[in-house]
């Protein structure tokens, strides 16, 4: 539809439009990026009509070639090798798998508080450039700077755990603080890849003893040892580094347990962490008190200069810098929590969609086509008007006025004043009106 209306442009310039045909018109390049993003979303995620394209052939297999419910599917190459890596999007495997949801639900989670956590902060780097345009260097210096510490130290520090979680070989971290029988068919799994006194990958020689069982790196169990007692990496808490985090967990203890991290991702990570909660304590006086304190000093040298009767006016608008600088530092602080929340609408519009998708698809189509033809055709019917007023109607209207307040309030807001000028959109017509006038 976007790419009818940008081919018909000029023709519909010069033809008189209807309410609504006008506006389509003028949305018409939202409109086709609303679509090209909407076709990409749905290759990221593999997901067409709630099913899995196979368009560049599966990572993964199964032993049989009639796989039943039940069956566990193993990876073709090993972690780490390209032969393992879905080229684009993901794998069509996980819309066969028992926890698709669960896979699907953290995924996107984590993907919606990536992309709100950058463009949050992209807009915080906005208002540094219009501080520096304007020339206003206590905006700079005592605001964008304490806000980019403050959103670094937690909010992008997250950014970076999620990635971390992400790259991070937790088959072969978690294989290392397993006990195993050296008899077993586990024993010399080429999926340990963690580097012990210098070796990377090399099982140890288990002598038995204990209950007769050791881990990969030689630890011999005893049947009631402690997870960090089996763990080689040595990197803290209960965990020891061999135990994926609840990232949750770990992000609000940052600053209700400090010093403490209970399933450790790296070493020294508990010092970084408290090296990052005092920058972000220290960045939240400064962005409310340096600005007007400045302001004071700059007042009081004018106030020397000045006569006695604006004494009152001066105190006036010290008061109303103040606690406007106030009301901006609650906003910021409180806001980055409230916004990086409100992203996950994205992740909520997303669910809705796919589980729509994957109940129309299952009730309308699967559910007739063992039928009869007719049958077949009015499941189609249903499927296909259910699908196009639901899906590529409502839905995507619905996605647009959720993502239209996302940049409004969640990216506007800091660094956008109305305060009172007009906005004035980029437009090559105007810029070349202007140029020939």
């Amino acid at each position: 539809a976007g790419l009818y209306l940008l081919w018909n442009e000029e023709k519909n310039d010069k033809a008189k439009l209807d309410e609504m045909t006008g506006g389509l018109h003028m949305g018409r390049y939202m409109i086709t990026m609303m679509g090209f993003f909407a076709v990409y979303a749905g290759l990221v995620y593999n997901d067409c009509f709630s099913l899995g394209l196979n368009l560049f052939g599966t990572r993964w297999a199964f032993d049989s070639d009639e796989p039943e419910e039940g069956d566990v599917a193993e990876m073709t190459g090993q972690y780490g090798d390209g032969d393992s890596v879905y080229p684009f999007g993901l794998d069509p495997i996980w819309h066969v798998a028992a926890n698709e949801l669960l896979f699907f639900n953290s995924f996107k989670m984590k993907l919606s508080v990536i992309f709100g956590i950058l463009q949050m902060f992209t807009g915080t780097c906005l208002k540094g450039i219009n501080a520096v345009y304007f020339g206003k260097r206590l905006d700079f210096m005592f605001e964008f700077l304490p806000m980019v510490a403050f959103a670094s130290s937690l909010f992008v520090y997250m950014v970076i755990l999620i990635f971390m979680k992400w790259s991070i070989n937790w088959n072969s971290r978690m294989l290392s603080a397993t006990c195993l029988d050296p008899a077993s068919e586990g024993w010399g799994s080429a999926d340990y890849q963690e580097t012990v006194n210098g070796q990377t990958g090399v099982w140890a020689d288990c002598n038995g003893g204990g209950d007769g069982t050791c881990t990969p790196w030689g630890y011999v169990c005893q049947g009631n040892d402690e997870l960090a007692d089996k763990c080689p990496l040595d990197m803290g808490g209960s965990g020891d580094g061999c135990q994926p985090p609840n990232l949750i967990t770990a992000l609000i203890n940052i600053a209700l347990a400090p010093g403490s991290v209970d399933e450790p991702m790296y070493n020294g990570q508990a010092g970084v962490q408290n090296l990052l909660l005092a920058v972000a304590g220290i960045s939240v006086p400064v962005l409310l008190c340096a600005k007007p304190y400045f302001l004071s000093k700059e007042m009081a040298t004018h106030h020397h200069s000045a006569h006695d009767d604006e004494d009152e006016d001066e105190e006036h608008g010290f008061g109303e810098i103040l606690i406007h600088q106030a009301i901006e530092t609650i906003e910021f602080v409180l806001g980055m929590v409230s916004n990086t929340a409100s992203y996950l609408r994205l992740w909520a519009l997303s669910l809705a969609h796919s589980e729509l998708a994957t109940v129309f698809w299952e009730k309308a189509m699967l559910s007739t086509l063992n039928l009869n033809w007719f049958a077949t055709f009015i499941g189609y019917g249903v499927f296909a008007g259910t699908t196009f007023g639901v899906l590529l109607m409502m839905d995507v209207l619905e996605c647009f006025l959720h993502a239209l307040r996302l940049h409004w309030v969640e990216f506007q807001n800091k660094f956008f004043f109305a305060d009172g000028i007009r906005f004035a959109p980029y437009s090559f017509k105007q810029i070349l009106a202007d140029a020939s006038a």
